[in-house]
């Protein structure tokens, strides 16, 4: 009996290869695009992923391989678990990441119960990761793509050892060009589509535009100050302002000043110099251990705190069930409160938390 695969399909290039590799495997394939949003409540546009344009598309590769193709509504969740908490982590000074959470909570979540209730044993997407079984320790691996240039495997360090198992990412062996070839040979429709930039939600990248048009509310003025609690000027709301930021202050200074520290409770943006930015330790909760259950003693691993942030020699402890501590040999730039950390032994994810 053919082995069956889920193909989530984005519309864009990757994800169409991704479907023409597991058919030419002789997998029996079914091709699905995941709505997200009411376009009533979000401005999609272009150079982004889960347009009405991104269905067409992904339609027609569907229907050139020959395979099933149908566009499953999962915008609830997608509001509850990504938008919603994209605003509330805004709004408490966090700075969110919200593709994580959506390969967290929608394609290896909601995506693969709705997979195994269909009878799939495979789900199967256009990410740049390789999966592998480890035969001494009977775990599965999330490694890094060949090309690091693409490599994804930061964006998927929550995912499970069933989820491993059970999903497949045929792009992790090639290079961005080599899909390109495959698609122009095929003829997809898609096979020269630019890559999805930014937020599929936010248009034009001003995320407190976004939060004020969603949310219905204006976030107060309120003071800039100083790390001794110096009155600096004004701001704009708090939601306006991340960890690291030099641009877009509005503030004539006499020097380059930087966002250290959002502060909603009083309602405060702290600014300093540069080097108030550089901190050596790091806390993480919501954890999730990919190549081992846990840290049993402390680890020497190379950990990056965002996605495209060079690995950094650290050495990890795991402090209780949920928290792990992390302490950098050299101190790193602009730690931010709501994004990942991610740990990696060589090209091995060892596992990842959310930054407190």
């Amino acid at each position: 009996m053919n082995r069956k695969a889920l193909i989530a399909m984005s519309g864009g290039v990757d994800s169409s290869v991704a479907a023409f590799l597991t058919k030419e495997k002789g997998f029996e394939c079914m091709g699905v695009t995941m709505k997200l949003f009411h376009n009533d409540e979000v401005d999609i546009r272009e150079n982004t992923c889960c347009s009405l344009e991104d269905v067409e598309d992904a339609r027609s590769v569907a229907y050139r391989l020959g395979m099933p193709y149908y566009v499953f509504n999962f915008s609830d969740r997608f509001k509850e678990d990504v938008i919603d908490k994209f605003v509330e982590s805004y709004e408490n000074g966090r700075t969110p990441n919200p593709c994580i959470d959506c390969n967290r909570y929608l394609k290896f979540d909601k995506l693969f119960s709705r997979a195994k209730e269909l009878g799939y044993d495979y789900v199967v997407t256009g990410h740049y990761a390789r999966i592998a079984f480890d035969e001494k320790t009977g775990r599965y691996l999330l490694k890094k793509a060949v090309d690091l240039n693409k490599d994804q495997s930061y964006v998927l360090y929550s995912m499970t050892q069933e989820q491993l198992a059970h999903v497949m990412f045929p792009l992790g062996e090639m290079s961005k060009p080599e899909a390109r070839k495959i698609a122009e040979e095929n003829g997809f429709v898609n096979a020269k589509k630019h890559d999805s930039q930014d937020i599929c939600f936010v248009v034009n990248g001003k995320y407190s535009d976004f939060i004020e048009n969603y949310t219905g509310k204006t976030f107060p003025v309120g003071d800039f100050v100083d790390k001794n609690g110096n009155f600096m000027g004004r701001h704009k709301g708090i939601i306006r302002y991340t960890v690291g930021q030099r641009k877009g202050l509005g503030l004539a200074l006499d020097h380059p000043m930087y966002v250290v520290e959002v502060n909603p409770k009083d309602n405060v943006v702290v600014l300093g110099e540069n080097e108030d930015l550089f901190s050596t330790s790091v806390t993480a909760k919501r954890i999730n251990l990919v190549s081992v259950d846990r840290l049993y003693e402390p680890v020497r691993v190379k950990a990056k705190v965002r996605y495209r942030q060079a690995e950094q020699w650290a050495t990890a402890v795991q402090t209780d069930e949920d928290t792990l501590k992390i302490e950098f040999d050299e101190p790193q730039r602009a730690i931010t409160k709501g994004q990942a950390v991610v740990m990696y032994d060589g090209d091995i994810v060892v596992g990842g938390g959310t930054i407190v």
